[in-house]
């Protein structure tokens, strides 16, 4: 997690929400990311996308099967189904987004019936680090 928050600090100077992503498997780091949005124009350049991708390319399969994601907020609906999708074993993420995220918060993607994967969800680890990087990020701009 520690690299993670590194990623979403360097998101935060670049004027991205600070929001850092590491993909793992065994022990190695197949991919990184932090957000995107801003700088590539692109919406659904989140963490989590951009480092599903990276990892997707290196591994050269759409499926991350025995890979981790590590991720420094509650990943939103759009995440959550691309980890699904990539069929990532596990998520750990640090701060719970009551407004925008879909793991423990609004739509609980994971727990639909129709959710077709389920990977296994460890929230709140480094959760003070990563809420204290948002909203001293949000509070610069207010």
């Amino acid at each position: 997690m520690r690299h993670a928050l590194a990623l979403a600090d360097a998101a935060a100077l670049a004027g991205e929400v600070p929001v850092g992503a590491v993909i793992m498997r065994g022990g190695e780091v197949l991919a990184t990311s932090a957000n995107a949005m801003i700088g590539g124009t692109d919406p659904t350049a989140h963490a989590e996308i951009v480092a599903i991708r990276r990892a997707a390319e290196r591994l050269g399969s759409p499926r991350l099967d025995g890979c981790d994601l590590w991720v420094t907020l509650e990943p939103c609906a759009m995440c959550a189904g691309a980890i699904v999708h990539a069929r990532l074993a596990r998520v750990y993420f640090a701060a719970d987004d009551p407004k925008g995220g879909a793991v423990l918060h609004g739509p609980r993607l994971f727990h639909q019936p129709t959710c077709h994967h389920r990977p296994d969800v460890y929230p709140g680890i480094g959760a003070q680090a990563a809420a204290r990087q948002l909203r001293d990020f949000f509070a610069a701009r207010r």
